[in-house]
Order: structure tokens, then C-alpha cells, then sequence
């Protein structure tokens, strides 16, 4: 692969990143009271009426408005600079700090969370400023042993991986919290990278040896499918000879085989086959010239290269001792010294080939952090990249930090998940006693002190409301009845194993510990009457903080993206919107290309 130079797409300037996160946490500093409510505590709490002044169905009613005619003209309003403070006095009172125009609210949401802050980078532009003149590589179907939804995010983060790995001259990969490993198996088949997929689950790196294991078998079906495709190719050159060339191919082929060395006369078969055709059928191979013998292994290995692309992709994923080498040993005695020596040298080229071919793929168990040495576990690490698909809570951060941290590493992409498993610096620094966190990163947001809570980090998490209302006056009966506030258990999944609001609540009491003797079934249900009028206030208050959750992952994506442009050895960085939303919400990747990586 030769290197060149290229030219990247434009970037948003440290500045300017800054500036946009500065808008991005004001706003949401306004909003925040909505995000960390707890609906747990909903009624116990008086949540409405504390945070906001509508009614909730003038506020249900607002929320379904579409949004989409009114999202150029928020564009407008808010882009003028200096019209931030003014446009939230209007949406929350100065006062009481409750909501009071929903419309406003649902708009600036709406802004405050997507392209029209001009922060991300279009894929088609990065993939255009990367690829070059090389064109989309197309082959493997991934909808065959993949859902829609991974099919869909292989094969579009798969494509940018590649172009930012031959951008950056490597062809190793480590894929962090590789999971099952259908991205790393899907880079190593389809783009012949190298690719090491670390996971912390044991059972997923089993998993994915076991798949490796599965398709070794397939592998001999498709290599016996795949010599008698060469085998067939070599028989049609055949008939093309001089009648006597064809008389003793003829008399070669029709010789019976031993079982032992059934593959090994195969070989010598192609071998005399193409002696003949080049005229050589009465001088022993050892009386070639060098030149012939370099013309004869050329022509040999563009007929192998004629292997189905199906062959090639098993292969590609297998470990390099997924299929044994034949012993070159097998007709030892019917050749010369000379050809003895110049076989037994080209099988031990094959082998260390073989050793270190880089189309393959190995799933690693290990947890990683902001202070892993890669080294420690990858035993030949070199120039690479590091790539995440949808890695949870503080691993997509440990991930830049490892990029950041390590000269080897030349670029990353990072698709990052689970934003509720985050942990905070300022939300319980006893946790974060060394500043590793997973949130804030960027030096902004650390001298603020900033703090999305885990409610808010959660408001992304859509929950059915009547499962939310049924959690909602639990928590009545247990602080009523029970005197309870405070408990470090949890009632889990229980609403989608209860038949009723009756069973949910004896289940419920059981797993945190409460006698439910003493609370008759009429008792429950009087809290069901009492509180079921006022399902519709939940319903909207949830709607709210849904709103909300876009906002919360474009800061913590915006801080992020803050820390990688505050590193000096960075060339390159941006949030590119790689995946559909619609298949695949969490549908960013942090990206980045260190200098002297990729010019």
C-alpha cells in the first residue's frame, strides 16, 4: 500500500468546540431540575407541580406538534448570537425555575441537539477526503448472520475503519469491547486487517472462538470445493494443448491415487501440467532455469488466486493454524536432492507466511481502563487503531484516553453507549478519587464542576408509562405504609412478570424485604383509584425528560470531542453521525487521526 498524501475534511477549531458546548450546558444547566427528577419519586415528591406550570395535557399536546416546519426558524432565533439568556427567560420562569412554554422548550431541545450547531462532520465527507481514488469494497453479505440493525452498523463502521486505517499506513485493529465480535470478524473478512477484539466477558470471547472453531469445519468444505474449481480450470487449459501435451496429461490424470498423498500428487499433477504446456515435458524440474521456475510458481499462483471469494472469506477470519500445511515429505523419494531442498524451503516460507498473515482475527479477554497497557496483552502490538462499537459507561472514554496516551495508536473511532453507566467526577467523587472518570473530560467542564447526575443520564432510557406510574406509587405505599424512604435494594423487571398492579406490589414488597402480610389486596388498590387520574401527569413529565436526552448525550458527546481537540498530537477530530437513527440511536462516532499518522 503506497502512502500519499490527504487532505481531511474541514474541523471545528478547539474555539469553536468550546463555544458549542458552552451553549450546549447552558441550556441544559436550565433544564436540569426536569432530567434528575427522579420519577420514582414522582408523586411523593410532588414533582409536577414543583417543576413545571402548564397542565399536563396542554403540555402532551404541545409535544406532539411536529417540530420539523418550526426547526429552521429555532435554527434562526438561536443562532443569533447573544439570544440564549433572553430565549430562556421565556422558557423557564426566572422565579420558580419552572417550565412554562412548552413549545420553546421542545424547540430549543430540538436545536440544542442536532446538525444545526454545524459541530458534526458528514460521513460522505470524511469517506470522500479519505478513500481517494480507491473505490467501496463489496462482498460479504452481513444480513445473513447478523440482525438488520448490526448489519447495518458493521458495514457502515466498517468502511470508515478501513479508509482511517489505510489513511494512517496500519493494518492492526484493536476493537475494544468487541462483545461478540461481529465488527472485529467482519474487518479481518471483508478488509484483511488484523484484528485483536478485547472484551472483559469471558463468555464473549468464548463465544467468538467457538464461532472461529465452527467455521474451520465449513472451511473444508469450501477448500475441497475450491481445488475442484482448480482442478477443473487446469483440465479446460489442458485441452487446449498440442495433442501430444494432451496424450500425457491424460495418462497423468488417470493414474490411481493413493489416499495418503491423494493432495500432494494433486500438487505434482499442476505442477507437470504446466511444464508440459510451457514445453519442458522431458527435462527434470531440477534442470529448470530460474526463470522458468519463477514464471511456473507465478502461473501457479494466479490460478490459486481464482479461488472463490467465499474461500477467501472463511480464511481470512480462521487462526494461521486453521488449516494444516500437506507434508512436503510425502514423495520425498522420487525427488533430487536439489528439489527436496528448494520444497522444504518453500514450506517453511509458507508457514512463517502463514504466522504472520494479517487478515485474522483474535478475541482477547481482558478489562480495560484509562491506565491498560495494550502491550501487556497484545503481545505484538504495532502502528494501529482503536475502534468501539457502542462501548458502555466509562469504556468509550478509557478508549480516548488509551488513543491520546499511546504513540503506537494512530487513530480511533468510538461509538459510545450506555451513558448511564457513566461515572461522574462531581456526582460522588469518592469514586473518582484520580480525576479518571468518565465524565467530564474536556478542561471546560471539569472548572465548572459539571454534573449531569444519573437521572438525567438515564432520561434516555423510554420506559412504558404504566410500568413508570405502577414503580411511581409503590413508592406511596412503602414511604406510607412502611416508612421507608431510602432502600439499597431494587424491584428490577417485576412489572413485566406481574399480572396486575396487585401482583406487582406483593412481588415487589418480597424483593425489598417487606412483609406484605399486613397490607390487604383493598388497600392496594385504593392507591391504584387514588393516583390512576393522575397517570397523565407521569406520562408528560417522562415526555420532558425524553425531550431532554438528546441534549444530555450531545454534551457528554461534545465533551468528548472538547478533550481530544485540548491534545496537541491531534491532526484531526470530529463527531461524525455514522448510523441511522432511526436502526441505531446511539449513532455517533468520536473520530480522530494523530499527526504524522496520515500525511
Amino acid at each position: 500500500m503506497s502512502r500519499r498524501a490527504r487532505a481531511l475534511p474541514p474541523q471545528l477549531s478547539p474555539a469553536a468546540a468550546v463555544r458549542t458546548l458552552r451553549r450546549v450546558s447552558r441550556f441544559l444547566a436550565r433544564a436540569l431540575p426536569l432530567c434528575r427528577a427522579h420519577t420514582v419519586e414522582f408523586y411523593t415528591r410532588g414533582l409536577w407541580d414543583r417543576l413545571v406550570a402548564p397542565r399536563p395535557a396542554a403540555v402532551l399536546q404541545a409535544l406532539r406538534r411536529p417540530l420539523a416546519e418550526a426547526s429552521g426558524a429555532a435554527a434562526a432565533w438561536w443562532g443569533e448570537s447573544g439570544q440564549d439568556d433572553d430565549t430562556f427567560s421565556n422558557v423557564f420562569c426566572e422565579n420558580s425555575e419552572k417550565l412554562i412554554n412548552v413549545h420553546l422548550f421542545a424547540l430549543a431541545a430540538k436545536y440544542y441537539s442536532s446538525s444545526n450547531l454545524g459541530v458534526c462532520t458528514p460521513l460522505e465527507d470524511v469517506l470522500e477526503a479519505l478513500r481517494g481514488d480507491n473505490q467501496g469494497t463489496t462482498g460479504i453479505i452481513t444480513d445473513e448472520f447478523m440482525s438488520n440493525k448490526k448489519s447495518h452498523e458493521v458495514q457502515v463502521m466498517s468502511e470508515l475503519v478501513v479508509n482511517i486505517a489505510n489513511c494512517c499506513d496500519t493494518k492492526q485493529v484493536i476493537d475494544i469491547g468487541s462483545g461478540k465480535g461481529y465488527l472485529s470478524s467482519f474487518l479481518s473478512m471483508q478488509y484483511n486487517l488484523k484484528v485483536y477484539g478485547i472484551d472483559s466477558s469471558n463468555t464473549n470471547t468464548n463465544g467468538a472462538h467457538e464461532r472461529n472453531r465452527k467455521l474451520k469445519k465449513h472451511w473444508r468444505a469450501y477448500q475441497s470445493r475450491g481445488r475442484a474449481n482448480l482442478k477443473s480450470q487446469r483440465l479446460e487449459k489442458a485441452n487446449d494443448r498440442p495433442v501430444e501435451s494432451e496424450i500425457k496429461c491424460k495418462a497423468v490424470n488417470e493414474k490411481p491415487l493413493n489416499n495418503d498423498s491423494s493432495v500432494q500428487r494433486q500438487d505434482q499433477m499442476a505442477i507437470q501440467d504446466l511444464v508440459a504446456s510451457c514445453g519442458f515435458t522431458g527435462i527434470a524440474t531440477s534442470e529448470m532455469s530460474k526463470q522458468t521456475e519463477a514464471d511456473l510458481v507465478a502461473r501457479t499462483q494466479s490460478d490459486e488466486s481464482k479461488l472463490s471469494e467465499e474461500v477467501l472469506a472463511i480464511l481470512n477470519i480462521l487462526p494461521a493454524d486453521a488449516v494444516e500445511v500437506s507434508s512436503s515429505q510425502r514423495n520425498c523419494g522420487e525427488l533430487c536432492a536439489e528439489e527436496k531442498a528448494r520444497r522444504k524451503m518453500a514450506s517453511l516460507k509458507a508457514k512463517a507466511s502463514k504466522s504472520s498473515e494479517s487478515n485474522l482475527y483474535f478475541p482477547l479477554t481482558s478489562c480495560i481502563t484509562a491506565e491498560t497497557e495494550l502491550s501487556d496483552i497484545i503481545t505484538d502490538l504495532e502502528d494501529c487503531m482503536v475502534v468501539g462499537l457502542h462501548t458502555c459507561g466509562d469504556l468509550a472514554a478509557n478508549t480516548l484516553r488509551i488513543f491520546t496516551a499511546k504513540p503506537e495508536i494512530k487513530a480511533v473511532c468510538s461509538v459510545g453507549c450506555c451513558y448511564h453507566l457513566l461515572s461522574e467526577q462531581f456526582e460522588n467523587q469518592e469514586e473518582c478519587p484520580n480525576e479518571v472518570c468518565g465524565f467530564p473530560m474536556c478542561q471546560y467542564l471539569k472548572d465548572k464542576g459539571w454534573c449531569c447526575g444519573r437521572n438525567a443520564r438515564m432520561s434516555a432510557c423510554l420506559l412504558p408509562t404504566e410500568s413508570l406510574f405502577y414503580r411511581a406509587v409503590l413508592q406511596v405505599i412503602i414511604e406510607e405504609i412502611y416508612g421507608v424512604t431510602r432502600s439499597d435494594r431494587h424491584v428490577g423487571k417485576t412489572f413485566s412478570k406481574s399480572s396486575s398492579f396487585i401482583d406487582y406490589v406483593r412481588k415487589s414488597l418480597k424483593k425489598l424485604e417487606l412483609d406484605d402480610s399486613k397490607l390487604p389486596d383493598s388497600c392496594i388498590m385504593d392507591y391504584y383509584e387514588k393516583y390512576k387520574h393522575r397517570m397523565n401527569e407521569l406520562e408528560a413529565f417522562n415526555m420532558l425528560k425524553v425531550v431532554l436526552a438528546p441534549c444530555v448525550e450531545f454534551l457528554i458527546l461534545l465533551d468528548r470531542l472538547c478533550y481530544l481537540k485540548e491534545q496537541e498530537n491531534i491532526a484531526w477530530s470530529g463527531l461524525v453521525k455514522l448510523f441511522d437513527p432511526v436502526k441505531s440511536p446511539r449513532c455517533y462516532a468520536v473520530t480522530a487521526l494523530k499527526k504524522q499518522s496520515c500525511f
